[in-house]
């Protein structure tokens, strides 16, 4: 059985488990998960994921607060407001490519759109040309911003919804 729906915290700490196991010894993701359980609880965000037969193995969070660190201030990517950001698309690789990501996006931009949102950003980096052009197929084809991050350039475009 397949389901896509809102994160619970048992969710949260599932996913950011698998997530720490996937990148040993890198003490980053265990900052990133301290810090994207935070903003769901506190409301800054919603972190979605996809759950195949019990068992979460996709993901992905809207941050809607300028404050939150992947957003670092720059409101023209979040806003609180009428701005949200789709913010760390995660699949376990056997289910890549199967549609899941395109449905969680889906029920994302659906709950952005309840809560009053209308328009989503989504950063990729410039290589990334496959995700890049699933994002396009998206709908994502207004460039809002170009910053260089953690030594990748990083293209952040926009859709309406």
């Amino acid at each position: 059985m397949v389901e896509y729906r809102l994160a619970t915290i048992q969710d949260l700490e599932q996913i950011w488990a698998m997530n720490i196991a996937d990148n040993p010894g890198d003490v980053r993701w265990i900052k990133w998960r301290d810090q994207y359980i935070g903003y769901n609880r506190e409301g800054k965000a919603e972190t979605f994921v996809v759950v195949i037969d019990g068992r979460p193995v996709g993901e992905g969070t809207l941050l809607y607060s300028s404050k939150c660190s992947a957003i670092r201030g720059r409101t023209v990517l979040a806003d609180g407001q009428r701005i949200a950001n789709v913010n760390a698309l995660r699949i376990i690789k056997e289910y890549e490519g199967q549609g899941h990501v395109s449905k969680l996006c889906k029920l994302m931009e659906q709950r952005a759109r309840q809560r009053g949102y209308n328009q989503l950003t989504i950063g990729v980096e410039q290589c990334e040309l496959r995700n890049r052009a699933v994002y396009e197929h998206w709908g994502y084809t207004e460039l809002v911003l170009t910053e260089f991050e953690d030594g990748e350039t990083v293209l952040y475009y926009g859709k309406n919804i």
